[in-house]
């Protein structure tokens, strides 16, 4: 029976390791951090609450009827709503440009570890064509 050495053993653990066991490990990472980013900003909070009083400032009508002041509450309850959706919006914003960040950092970090062994192979190559010539 032919036994394999035991340099034949630690090359294919390599090669398993580096190109199996590592990229199922990287997504889970990336997963992890753009889950993380999502929960950070609070995008589905801030999409539910869109349009609610920027943080919970807002006046009361009062008992009777007053039309100066019905109309300065109104004013002051749209004016803390259209400032809390103008905040949300940029947050959201915000929010969405860094989990593209995170992704395609994510996807180029994935991409160069399957890439490493051969480039370093091609620069082993270079090295000894470099101390050769």
């Amino acid at each position: 029976m032919i036994e394999a050495s035991p340099k034949k053993i630690i090359i294919f653990k390599f090669l398993i390791w580096h190109f199996f066991e590592v990229p199922k490990n990287l997504l889970k990472v990336l997963r992890n951090f753009l889950v993380f980013n999502f929960n950070y900003f609070s995008i589905p909070l801030l999409l539910k609450t869109f349009f609610a009083h920027w943080k919970k400032y807002r006046e009361f009508y009062g008992r009777g009827f007053d039309p100066k002041r019905y109309a300065r509450v109104f004013a002051s309850n749209i004016t803390s709503r259209v400032l809390g959706a103008i905040i949300r919006f940029f947050i959201i914003i915000i929010g969405l440009v860094s989990e593209i960040f995170i992704f395609i950092s994510g996807i180029l970090i994935f991409l160069i570890w399957l890439v490493l062994p051969i480039l370093l192979i091609f620069l082993f190559y270079l090295g000894i064509d470099l101390l050769i010539n």
